[in-house]
């Protein structure tokens, strides 16, 4: 039964995760979300059903447009499949088919919100209000979790405060403080402490490498990672704030 339920996750992250594709192209230029239905962005192609299948299709159609043989993105079958693998190990975690739909939804967000904020610099509301809701609602301690959601987002208001006023300049926009809110709802507030720290951690090294670059990195996809491997290693992560502070 467990198998199953874990098949059923792993197949709906992978749908989903064609569908967040979406979300991924159109959200940023303002289109919708719906129509026009799916089609090639060269010739303008309506494309059939059995070009949509994800995974699949990409492997077949040999990552090409079946009507005018234009490149397929690779991002397309690798979002689908990271999808899939959040899913997965979300409901290996929880072993609650439930849950384990809505934990992934979260994190499969945060993924589709990274790679926005990545490519267009910009972290759209919409996305970003529908993790933070989920987040609140992705264990049966709702309260706490919305209340775990307030203090984070506050703590994150107040650091924005200080950090732009000693900086000099604008620092820690409201994308980040929902992240922050998403990030305490998921882990509470000690493990969100520990998720913003590996966060920093992880991302020291590519700011190390680019500071001589003219390239803005964004952060939100450094918090999205490092809370999905605190979530995954909660356990792991609980038992060293145990040792040290007992």
């Amino acid at each position: 039964m467990i198998f199953l339920e874990g098949v059923v996750v792993t197949v709906f992250g992978l749908l989903f995760g064609s569908f967040l594709n979406v979300l991924i192209l159109r959200i940023p230029k303002e289109e919708s979300i719906v129509f026009p239905g799916s089609h090639c962005f060269k010739c303008n192609k309506k494309l059939k059903w059995w070009h949509n299948i994800p995974l699949l299709s990409w492997v077949l159609l040999r990552g090409k447009c079946y009507f005018c043989k234009e490149p397929i993105s690779v991002q397309y079958p690798i979002v689908e499949a990271l999808s899939a693998v959040i899913f997965a190990l979300v409901f290996y975690k929880l072993h609650d088919i439930s849950f384990s739909i809505i934990s992934g939804l979260v994190f499969a967000l945060l993924l589709g919100l990274s790679l926005i904020d990545f490519r267009y610099k910009a972290v759209p509301d919409s996305l970003n209000l529908s993790a933070l809701s989920l987040a609140v609602i992705s264990s049966p301690f709702v309260l706490q979790n919305f209340v775990n959601a307030l203090l984070f987002a506050g703590a994150f208001s107040l650091l924005r405060f200080y950090v732009s006023y000693f900086a000099k300049k604008e620092a820690l926009g409201e994308a980040d403080i929902m992240i922050a809110a998403t990030i305490g709802a998921m882990v509470g507030l000690k493990l969100g402490a520990v998720a913003i720290f590996l966060s920093a951690i992880i991302a020291l090294p590519v700011f190390i490498i680019i500071r001589e670059k003219d390239f803005e990195v964004p952060f939100i996809p450094f918090l999205a990672l490092a809370l999905f491997i605190v979530y995954l290693g909660e356990d792991f992560f609980s038992n060293i704030l145990v040792k040290l502070y007992g």
